[in-house]
């Protein structure tokens, strides 16, 4: 009797499991969702990066990198003189044919938007292909300190 309440018992526990396992700490976390292989090989390594306020023939560069299952990117462009710049740091939470989901921290600093005050936008974004374009654009172009439009693009390589 008492093995079968022991085995009851933990049938239980394995039924709870898919909602309590879920949300224990590190059970999903940290792993890139790859929906497409070759989505996650075209966006690892090296990429022009551009914000257009700063410049379209002056590109920064972001590198996206793997670590134990993890895409990362981080980048930065400058504008030349202005102290304008852009940057991106985060973890890529997903990959998709067309889309990338991101999370972190997008800051730009344009001399003319938000009285030149740097803008920092911060949490889940997605970055997205649109009409054949050889590039991904952020999708939450409104910028969230001024009323502008901001297309920040990574290129294929």
């Amino acid at each position: 009797m008492r093995m079968n309440r022991n085995l009851l018992m933990i049938f239980a526990a394995l039924s709870l499991c898919p909602a309590l396992c879920a949300q224990a700490p590190g059970a999903q976390e940290g792993r890139t969702i790859i929906k497409d292989k070759q989505a996650r090989a075209r966006l690892l390594g090296e990429h022009r990066l551009s914000l257009q306020w700063i410049s379209w023939d002056y590109f920064g560069k972001a590198v996206v990198r793997e670590n134990k299952g993890v895409l990362s990117i981080a980048g930065e462009q400058k504008g030349r003189g202005t102290g304008d710049y852009l940057k991106i740091e985060g973890v890529i939470t997903e990959v998709d044919t067309t889309e990338i989901k991101f999370k972190g921290t997008i800051e730009t600093r344009v001399s003319h938007i938000n009285q030149g005050n740097p803008c920092k936008r911060e949490g889940e974004m997605t970055f997205r292909i649109t009409q054949n374009r050889r590039y991904w654009r952020l999708k939450e172009m409104d910028n969230p300190c001024d009323e502008a439009t901001d297309y920040v693009d990574i290129y294929f390589r």
